[in-house]
């Protein structure tokens, strides 16, 4: 008997430590990712638009939607939900829309995303656009203004620049520049970002008198089918995270041509064709976007998620 019970004793506590050993080993659950949070917001707050926090790590309250369709304007890709934005965007949007018609070859703006209902972290495809002041606008001219639902999903935009990235394509033209030119010169605008072809081009084609908008005007990789344009923080918005200004805005009358040419040729597409060798220990990836969880984000974006 007393053999049995040692038995059914030993077992037991075997079982127990079994139990604590796994519970141990068991992964604490995650908290869950801001972008999943936010991506899941079907409409925006109510209340006062504020942009929180900065482009890339922040959210939004009270955004408004830009119509789907307007006289100079539509937005593209409905089924994403991307078409909100502070009230200074979308004004900015429609205005520049109605310069965009005076062009020859377009009646107005095709306009991607802009934000999520509540800004924050993207399901995918962007760091930025997280409080209602960042927007993509196509490259392709918008001859027709009455696509549908449907055709807004497949139609795609054009590229103006070619495969080895040095210089624009035949789908560049004086138009193009024209709107980008009209695009950064805004009072609004903090800087627009575009491939590096393009702002070459415009460096090379814009006379001396005129060149002081090209300074906003930014190289980026991948922003050859679309511009991307960035407002400055509104006014009364004690919450937005300005955006830090480079070495060129700092000196006297830059226009970044120069740099670009330099950096591009030189540095970006050597490093493209020859990529350094990574380090053996890179140690943990620094988060993103992609990773961020809401405790990432000002704490003014927890309000902004729970309110109805």
């Amino acid at each position: 008997m007393i053999c049995r019970a040692a038995a059914r004793v030993a077992a037991l506590v075997a079982t127990v430590i079994a139990i604590v050993i796994a519970g141990a080993a068991a992964p604490v659950s995650a908290e869950p990712l801001a972008r999943q949070l936010f991506g899941a917001k079907t409409a925006p707050t109510a209340g006062a638009p504020t942009p929180i926090g900065f482009y890339s790590r922040g959210c939004a309250a009270g955004l408004v939607a830009l119509p789907e369709t307007g006289p100079t304007w539509q937005a593209m890709r409905l089924s994403r939900n991307r078409y909100y934005g502070q009230p200074e965007m979308i004004s900015y949007l429609q205005d520049l829309s109605r310069y965009a018609a005076t062009l020859p070859g377009w009646n107005g703006l095709y306009i991607g995303d802009i934000s999520q209902p509540r800004g924050g972290p993207m399901t995918g495809g962007h760091a930025s656009h997280q409080i209602g002041l960042d927007a993509d606008i196509w490259m392709l001219p918008a001859s027709r203004l009455n696509l549908s639902r449907a055709d807004r999903e497949k139609i795609s935009s054009i590229s103006i620049r070619t495969e080895d990235q040095t210089r624009v394509n035949g789908n560049w033209t004086p138009a193009h520049m024209a709107l980008l030119r009209a695009a950064a010169a805004d009072p609004r605008v903090d800087r627009v970002f575009v491939a590096a072809a393009a702002k070459i081009a415009m460096c090379n084609a814009a006379p001396r008198g005129d060149r002081a908008w090209l300074q906003k005007i930014r190289p980026i990789y991948g922003h050859n089918e679309h511009f991307h344009v960035r407002l400055k923080c509104p006014p009364g918005s004690p919450l937005c995270q300005v955006q830090s200004p480079t070495v060129d805005e700092l000196s006297k009358g830059g226009d970044g041509c120069d740099e670009t040419l330099n950096w591009w040729v030189t540095t970006y597409l050597d490093e493209l064709r020859h990529p350094p060798k990574r380090p053996a220990n890179p140690g943990p990836a620094p988060k993103t976007a992609k990773t961020y969880v809401l405790s990432d984000l000002p704490a003014e974006c927890r309000t902004v998620l729970a309110s109805r």
